[in-house]
C-alpha cells in the first residue's frame, strides 16, 4: 500500500514543472526512476556489481529486459489513451486490463491453474481480483461523473480508438508485472549472496527499468527532434532558476515512481510464493484508492455533487474490502 501511495502521488510534483515540454520533464523523471536510482540502488546491495550481472544467464537478461520494454510501451501508449478516452475512463479500463491480465497471467504460465481456482485459497483471492475490478470501475465512473460536472472535455474524445488504445496500454502495461515474475531467478541470485529478502528483487529492476526506459527516451527524444511546437534547446535556455526547480520537481517525480517498486518489493517478500499472485492485484487496486485520495487531498472534487463523491468512496471502500478477502486467501 506504502508502493501504491507512492504510485498515485509521484505526477503531483511533475505537475508543478513550468515552461517544460512534457517530453523533457518526462525524461529527467525517467533518468532517476529508470536509471540513477536502480543501479545506485544495486551498487549499495551487491559486493561486486559487475559480476553479479555477468553472472547472469544473457537469455534470463533479454528476458526480464524485453518485458520491462513490453511496459514502457504501454506506458507511451498511456497518454495517448487518455487523450482519446478521458483521464478517468482510460485510468479505469486500463487499470482494470493491467490488474487482471499482470495477476492472473503469471501463475498461469507456471500451470497453477488447480491453485487459481480450485483451492479454498485460491477462490478467496480470485473473489478479491472480482470485488477489486467492481471497486475501480465505481472509482472511474465517479470520476468520469466528476469531469463531466466540472466541464472538463476530451477534446479529441474516440471511444473506439480509445477502447482500444486502453486495452493495448493495460496489456503492454502487464509487462512489468511478467517482468518481476521471470525475475524472480535474479532475486533468488541476490538472497544467495546475503542480500536482505527485503531487498532481493530490487537488482533486477536495473534489467526491467532499463528495458522500459530504452522505449521511453526513445519516444521522447524522437519527438523533441521532430515536433517543431517542442524543443529541447528551448526547454534547456530557461533562467536557472527555473531549470533547477523544474529539474527538482521532476527529479522528485521520478524518485516516487521508483519508491512504488521498492516498496512492492517488500510486500513480495512477505507474501508466500505460492501467492506471489496476489501482490500485482493489491499494487493496482491500492493505485487507484490512493489515486482518489489524493485526489481529495488536492482539491480536485470541490465543486463536484454529492452523487460522485459519493460513488468515489463508494469505490475505495469497496477496493478496501477486495484486499480484506485477498487476506483472507493469504490466512487460508
Amino acid at each position: 500500500m506504502v508502493g501504491a501511495a507512492c504510485a498515485a502521488s509521484f505526477y503531483a510534483p511533475i505537475e508543478k514543472v513550468r515552461k517544460w515540454s512534457w517530453e523533457t520533464t518526462w525524461a529527467v523523471a525517467g533518468l532517476f526512476s529508470w536509471i540513477l536510482l536502480p543501479i545506485g540502488v544495486s551498487l549499495y546491495l551487491l559486493p561486486n556489481f559487475h559480476a553479479f550481472y555477468a553472472a547472469l544467464s544473457p537469455a534470463l537478461m533479454w528476458r526480464v529486459a524485453l518485458f520491462g520494454a513490453m511496459w514502457g510501451v504501454g506506458n507511451v501508449s498511456y497518454g495517448l489513451t487518455m487523450r482519446h478516452l478521458g483521464m478517468s475512463l482510460g485510468i479505469g479500463v486500463a487499470i482494470g486490463i493491467t490488474l487482471v491480465v499482470g495477476t492472473l497471467v503469471p501463475p498461469l504460465m507456471h500451470g497453477q491453474y488447480a491453485a487459481l481456482f480450485l483451492s479454498r485459497s485460491g477462490l478467496w483471492n480470485m473473489l478479491g481480483v472480482v470485488v477489486a475490478l467492481v471497486g475501480v470501475a465505481t472509482v472511474s465512473y465517479a470520476g468520469h461523473q466528476k469531469e463531466i460536472q466540472l466541464g472538463s472535455e476530451v477534446q479529441e474524445f474516440n471511444l473506439k480508438l480509445g477502447l482500444l488504445l486502453a486495452v493495448l496500454c493495460g496489456i503492454f502495461s502487464s509487462g512489468m508485472s511478467f517482468a518481476i515474475d521471470a525475475a524472480t531467478p535474479i532475486a533468488a541470485s541476490a538472497r544467495h549472496l546475503g542480500v536482505n529478502a527485503l531487498y532481493a528483487a530490487l537488482p533486477s529492476y536495473v534489467l526491467i527499468m532499463g528495458g522500459g526506459a530504452v522505449v521511453n527516451f526513445a519516444y521522447c527524444f524522437v519527438r523533441l527532434a521532430f515536433k517543431k511546437e517542442i524543443s529541447l534547446t528551448n526547454d534547456l535556455a530557461q533562467p536557472q532558476t527555473t531549470l533547477v526547480k523544474n529539474g527538482t520537481m521532476a527529479a522528485a517525480g521520478g524518485i516516487m515512481w521508483y519508491l512504488q517498486f521498492f516498496f512492492y518489493a517488500w510486500g513480495a517478500a512477505n507474501i508466500p510464493l505460492r501467492l506471489a499472485y496476489v501482490n500485482w492485484m493489491l499494487h493496482m487496486s491500492g493505485y487507484v484508492l490512493f489515486g482518489g485520495i489524493v485526489g481529495l487531498a488536492l482539491g480536485e472534487w470541490i465543486g463536484v455533487g454529492s452523487r460522485p463523491v459519493r460513488l468515489l468512496w463508494a469505490g475505495m471502500l469497496v477496493i478496501i474490502a477486495a484486499a480484506n478477502l485477498v487476506g483472507l486467501g493469504m490466512a487460508s
